[in-house]
């Protein structure tokens, strides 16, 4: 098979702009017949998770990562044999090791009896050779020069050549089997993983072990009278404070964590936040809530107190065009949209995320009750795509399906202004002059004090509140 029959495809940039992502599923092996089209993988990037299809007809070479690994974008993860070498790709063969610092990364042995799963992985009866990594030669070199300088100082003239020390053979005579971030943190902290004792499954080293061996490692002080030792080298990097991994477990910020937790920090320490509230009674938007439930239009659709908290926003927010704005801190400038792409917070398994409705001002109540009631779905499968989480202008978040009465959102980078809605309960309520039972509410409004003022704030909370608690305001004010 020559190289102009496989195709190497990249991973892409799912994200506009994101460089990374994290190989999250496989629904391919090698040998399997894929088409142009098909999803190969499932990969999750700071945004959301995405599948990503294969632009060509073929068989599958190789795959050049394991799940879990994070690759940079624009580097092949997968190859495919297109045209002629189809054929031949689709017989059974073994894949030797790619000469690759990620190949070599990603090396883990399997049992015999199992076919080449990734690059790397195979039988271990596999010739398998790496070029030697930087640096090898260097202990040879300076067991050379100390062994001729030594010589020198006893008087016996220039020593002969040093003969290169043989690298120290790894535990079992097999290479330790780690993945790619445990050999990286054990390179930091100066860790021989061959001299580390594995406590995961199938002998894999794992973060903890690193650590222990880090501990393991440490000089005991010397007892009283003892005699004094030679210091020790500084050591190239400081050993982590150590945890007890049988009650605490630590869990790696990636993907949309990660990027959910960088935005939060950046928006609270970039965006002056205000915050207001008001609690209100939403008694006939319970009722109206549950005679569009009854309504034939409304068949199959999402009809909930959320969808009419969000017609009252946009309400408020044509009433008051302002608060829909963004700041432009290159240009110094206040940028009014003259739309509405509503930002609609779900908690998923990955994180919170902030998909939006693009242009929901121009929605009527049932368009609206669609695009929300598939927004929802979509988030909780954990289907939403990046394009659908960018360009938004406003955000509701409802804590109170959570039974939390109120509380401060923080804004979501690049908008004005958040909506929080609390709980709805019944409390006793001063009603036509009398105490009653009613569904009652607290809304937490928080705003970019920068282009929104307490006025207009205000305002607008004010808005959303007389629309929840008279609906009928959603035609005279609409």
């Amino acid at each position: 098979m020559t190289d102009s029959s496989v195709r190497e495809f990249k991973m892409p940039d799912v994200g506009e702009g994101l460089t990374e992502a994290e190989i999250l599923k496989w629904y391919v092996q090698p040998g399997d017949t894929v088409t142009d089209g098909q999803v190969v993988c499932e990969v999750e990037t700071a945004k959301a998770a995405v599948e990503l299809p294969i632009p060509y007809d073929g068989v599958v070479r190789a795959l050049h990562f394991p799940e879990g690994t994070t690759v940079d974008v624009g580097t092949s993860i997968i190859a495919v044999a297109v045209g002629d070498g189809a054929a031949a790709a689709a017989e059974p063969v073994q894949e030797a090791v790619a000469d690759t610092p990620a190949a070599a990364e990603a090396e883990e042995p399997k049992p015999a009896a199992r076919q080449p799963v990734l690059v790397g992985y195979g039988v271990s009866t596999s010739a398998t050779r790496r070029r030697p990594r930087k640096g090898a030669q260097a202990p040879a070199a300076a067991q050379e020069a100390s062994a001729a300088i030594q010589a020198e100082m006893n008087g016996h003239g220039p020593a002969a050549p040093a003969a290169p020390a043989a690298p120290a053979a790894p535990v079992g005579g097999e290479r330790p089997l780690a993945k790619p971030p445990v050999r990286k943190l054990a390179k930091d902290l100066g860790v021989d993983l061959a001299t580390v004792v594995p406590s995961g499954p199938d002998g894999i080293i794992t973060r903890e072990d690193v650590h222990a061996a880090v501990s393991a490692s440490e000089p005991v002080a010397a007892a009283p009278g003892s005699e004094p030792s030679t210091p020790a080298p500084a050591a190239t990097a400081t050993a982590p404070a150590s945890y007890d991994t049988a009650r605490e477990t630590r869990v790696p910020v990636k993907g949309v964590r990660k990027a959910t937790a960088a935005a939060m920090v950046g928006s609270a320490f970039t965006a002056p936040h205000v915050t207001e509230f008001v609690t209100v009674d939403v008694t006939r938007t319970m009722k109206l809530v549950e005679e569009l439930k009854q309504d034939k239009e409304y068949t199959g659709l999402r009809v909930n107190p959320l969808l009419l908290i969000a017609k009252a926003l946009l309400v408020a927010i044509k009433r008051h065009p302002d608060i829909n704005a963004s700041w432009d801190e290159a240009a110094q400038e206040i940028v009014v949209k003259h739309y509405v792409n509503l930002g609609i917070a779900a908690a998923t398994p990955r994180g919170l995320i902030v998909p939006n409705i693009k242009d929901a001002h121009a929605q009527t109540l049932p368009q609206l009750a669609g695009s929300l009631g598939e927004l929802v779905s979509t988030a909780r499968e954990g289907k939403t795509s990046p394009a659908a989480m960018q360009g938004g202008t406003v955000t509701i978040t409802n804590v109170g399906v959570f039974g939390v009465d109120t509380g401060t959102p923080i804004l979501n980078p690049g908008e004005s202004a958040i909506l929080a809605v609390g709980a709805i309960k019944l409390q006793p309520w001063v009603h036509k002059g009398k105490v009653k039972p009613r569904q009652v509410t607290t809304l937490a409004l928080s705003f970019d004090h920068r282009l929104v003022d307490g006025e207009l704030g205000s305002k607008v909370l004010a808005d959303v509140a007389a629309v929840l608690e008279q609906p009928k305001r959603l035609i005279s004010w609409a």
